[in-house]
């Protein structure tokens, strides 16, 4: 009998341990979603049962794009900039699209896609979207600059067939194609389950260029929020049946003007009203603070386990709001040959390092000279930089801490 008992706990404890090692084991995905134009007061106004479904399990928030308003980081709050903010998570500045036209990105600046396929080429990657652009420019598959990226799925350039989709004036074509683009993309997800993948919905901007503030508008929001849950539908189902886990990010790309709601471009307090719907549990004070579309990159890349080398590191303007955190909201100014900066700590324990550098190779495709220009306990909040004997009126500053690093620019007219 005691010999049946010391068995049948033994086979107890190996349950146990295998159901912990399964646990840990879970193969990580990530769904990231761009819904276009819908400011933060209006998506708040709108009932979004499905939406609310996504942030009771990890949160919601306030959040904003355009850079630092009045800096050099200002960045024009329309639909591709806003887009590659969010691949790159950098703004303007660096990655170089100001506009729906893409003539030139800087493709040093290497989108999600692009880490994850160098790091892991055996993960599946895919893009559903209602604008080609999104793939051939934005994510830069088979050019050159890209080093001929491929994705493994691709469902997109629904608005070149005019013979099933012709277009009408109230641009109700986008709408089916929106909803095509859906379909295929919880499918897809529901069958395939792929390692990360993009979904692109237009239609909601297109009514609110057309109507403002308006019913039409409004409702455009409504059915974009069914089509999020038949998202959320096929992320449950693969977390139930394959032992996946999950990170969906619903965003939008700008907000609206505030006078008729029709416009957008500019640096009003409403145009650059976003919001995030997010499933992560782990979400830190970051999450809440008004992050910027910038910190969705570092956030996915957290959770993909992508590995950022430390020179593309350093270039990264966002920070996760997922996880610890060392530093945030990292201020420099320079006075009298000093240059004073200062941070807010989190987590308290170790140091950091203070990098400097005066010139901007990076953004040409070769390396900067970074100098130690300091390291202090990063409770200290702050540190004070002699720079009496650098001549340049450009200053790259670093913040390299334990758990994460932050950048600031100083650009002198």
């Amino acid at each position: 009998m005691k010999f049946l008992r010391l068995i049948l706990l033994s086979c107890v404890l190996l349950t146990c341990q295998n159901e912990s090692i399964l646990a840990q084991t879970k193969i990580k995905k990530t769904l990231f979603v761009i819904v276009d134009g819908i400011s933060s007061d209006s998506k708040e106004k709108i009932p979004t049962p499905n939406l609310d479904a996504v942030a009771k399990t990890g949160g919601y928030t306030r959040a904003h794009v355009g850079g630092d308003k009045g800096t050099y980081s200002e960045t024009p709050t329309i639909s591709a900039v806003g887009y590659n903010s969010l691949l790159t998570g950098t703004w303007f500045n660096k990655h170089n699209v100001p506009d729906n036209d893409i003539k030139d990105p800087n493709y040093h600046y290497w989108t999600l896609f692009r880490f994850l396929e160098s790091q892991y080429p055996y993960k599946k990657t895919a893009i559903f979207s209602t604008w080609l652009d999104n793939r051939t420019k934005l994510v830069g598959e088979g050019l050159e600059q890209t080093n001929k990226l491929q994705l493994d799925y691709s469902f997109d350039g629904f608005e070149l067939d005019t013979i099933h989709f012709p277009h009408d004036k109230q641009a109700e074509y986008i709408h089916k194609i929106d909803e095509k683009v859906v379909d295929d993309a919880a499918a897809y997800i529901y069958n395939n389950g792929p390692d990360m993948s993009w979904v692109y919905l237009e239609y909601t901007d297109d009514m609110g260029h057309r109507f403002g503030d308006s019913d039409q508008f409004h409702k455009a929001i409504h059915m974009m929020d069914d089509q999020m849950g038949r998202l959320w539908k096929s992320i449950q189902y693969r977390e139930k049946t394959f032992n996946e886990d999950w990170l969906l990010v619903v965003t939008t790309d700008h907000g609206r003007d505030a006078k008729t709601g029709k416009g957008h471009g500019g640096q009003s307090d409403r145009e650059r009203g976003t919001w995030i719907v997010t499933n992560a549990k782990n979400l830190n004070a970051n999450f809440k603070n008004n992050p910027g579309i910038v910190d969705i990159m570092p956030t996915v890349a957290r959770h993909m386990d992508i590995n950022i080398p430390k020179d593309q590191a350093f270039e990264v303007d966002g920070t996760a709001f997922t996880g610890k955190l060392s530093v945030t909201s990292p201020v420099v100014k320079k006075e009298e040959g000093k240059l004073l900066v200062s941070w807010q700590a989190m987590e308290k324990d170790g140091n950091v390092k203070v990098w400097l550098t005066t010139t901007n190779n990076f953004a040409k495709g070769s390396r900067d000279l970074y100098h130690l220009a300091a390291e202090v306990p990063v409770t200290n909040g702050k540190a004070e930089i002699d720079i009496s004997k650098y001549p340049s009126g450009f200053f790259k500053v670093v913040l390299e801490a334990k758990y994460n690093s932050v950048n600031r620019w100083v650009v002198e007219k």
